[in-house]
């Protein structure tokens, strides 16, 4: 039997870390994900601090560069293999090779290692949300699965994305008791009353002087609890302040994205999840934009025709959607940065890494990866700065990736391809 996670404790169970004490707010990971890349000469950044300057595309961020990490050069080896979407998006959060003729093999993606370890101590280890359905057919000899999944829970697995915003809420708030929820006590007294019966009665005495002891310290803890005496690091909010959404899902793909994101940060306030991958869209995606206005067809909306197509041109209303996920970004970004932990903001106690699987869809060209990550991981990422790796040789976008694991205190030997973390970041 041991005792529940209570906040005057260790966080982790072992001995406090120098840099992180347990009263410290936890570090949320977010990943987000838009498919098709981005305008080709739009998608970039120069100087620092308050001086950075940023492309078109990331001009919505423009309040949060100081927050900010504009990574370029990074790639995967892996991915270009296949030179086509599919083979592009699969092994995005992993660097795994992929497996091509319908088969389904990739790799765990970072997310759902994390998860796997850090993201035990919430209610949902991980949350992976979607605006677009999955994709089951087959293209260029790769499954369009991989296209629709960045978070994979295994090599062979996709973890299931949830794109209903009401069962997304359900999922997090939803009102069951957990066996690890009710007395640790209650839940073995029927197997302690068993073994009672086959034991000596000087063993029976230190059993029941055992079984006292914790039913002792189980009502200390509670009344602990009741009268506020508890120390430490404790979420903002307790329960959902926002209503549980509608059934189904929404048909404005803007308010669905808003809910998700919405969603996403009442996740981590609640602390009921410290992970959450959010695919805004597919690579190779079919969503239309009706909700945009068009700059290149005056008195339409961007529905003329679907993301994917619109990413082989470089026009203005290419360049309008790229900015609509973006702003999603920064609508995150601002929700974050205004909710308060101790001295820090919410978004200082979280990375929000956004990336796509190719640079530009007119190219298809993946020998460097758009990548930015926001937010300062609870002191330990510096932001406002540009860290450019294009003529490195060692510049393997899962080195980022174990790097933002040791934010977390997940310390893999090695990772995809990379057998060593970016020492700059």
């Amino acid at each position: 039997m041991a005792l529940p996670w209570l906040e005057s404790f260790n966080v982790w169970g072992d001995e406090p870390r120098k840099d992180r004490p347990a009263s410290e707010a936890p570090v949320r990971l977010c990943v987000t994900f838009s498919g098709n890349g981005f305008h080709s000469k739009e998608w970039w950044a120069s100087g620092e601090g308050k001086a950075m300057e940023l492309g078109k595309v990331l001009a919505p961020l423009n309040e949060f560069r100081e927050k900010m990490l504009f990574v370029r050069g990074l790639y995967h080896e892996e991915a270009r293999k296949g030179n086509i979407h599919s083979s592009q998006t699969g092994n995005l959060l992993s660097g795994a090779p992929i497996a091509a003729g319908g088969e389904i093999r990739s790799g765990t993606s970072f997310d759902q290692v994390l998860a796997q370890t850090y993201g035990r101590s919430t209610k949902v280890p991980s949350m992976v949300l979607g605006c677009e359905r999955s994709n089951p057919s087959v293209h260029k000899n790769y499954s369009m699965l991989y296209s629709s999944h960045i978070s994979w829970s295994s090599p062979t697995t996709p973890t299931p994305l949830e794109l209903y915003p009401a069962l997304a809420f359900d999922r997090l708030f939803k009102d069951e008791v957990a066996p690890g929820d009710k007395s640790v006590l209650d839940a073995v007294m029927a197997d302690a009353q068993n073994l009672r019966r086959g034991i000596s009665s000087t063993d029976q005495r230190k059993l029941d002087e055992y079984l006292d002891s914790v039913r002792d310290v189980e009502k200390r803890i509670e009344n602990a609890g009741k009268r506020g005496e508890l120390q430490g690091w404790r979420p903002t909010l307790d329960k959902p302040n926002i209503q549980r959404p509608a059934e189904g899902i929404p048909q404005d793909i803007g308010e669905h994205m808003r809910i998700m994101c919405d969603l996403l940060v009442l996740g981590f306030q609640t602390d009921s999840t410290r992970i959450t991958t959010l695919k805004l869209n597919n690579d190779h995606s079919a969503l239309r934009f009706p909700n945009l206005p068009s700059v290149q067809q005056i008195g339409h909306g961007i529905d003329y025709m679907i993301h994917h197509l619109l990413s082989h041109s470089d026009g203005a209303d290419w360049l309008a959607v790229n900015q609509f996920f973006i702003e999603h970004l920064a609508y995150i970004a601002r929700k974050l940065d205004a909710i308060q932990e101790g001295p820090r903001t919410l978004l200082d106690n979280t990375m929000m890494l956004h990336c796509s699987s190719m640079m530009a869809g007119a190219k298809h060209d993946n020998d460097q990866l758009p990548v930015i990550v926001l937010g300062g991981a609870g002191g330990r990422i510096k932001g406002g700065r540009v860290l450019d790796y294009k003529d490195k040789p060692e510049r393997q976008l899962c080195r980022l990736f174990m790097s933002m694991m040791d934010k977390m205190d997940v310390h893999p030997e090695t990772f995809g391809d990379a057998k060593a973390m970016l020492e700059e970041v």
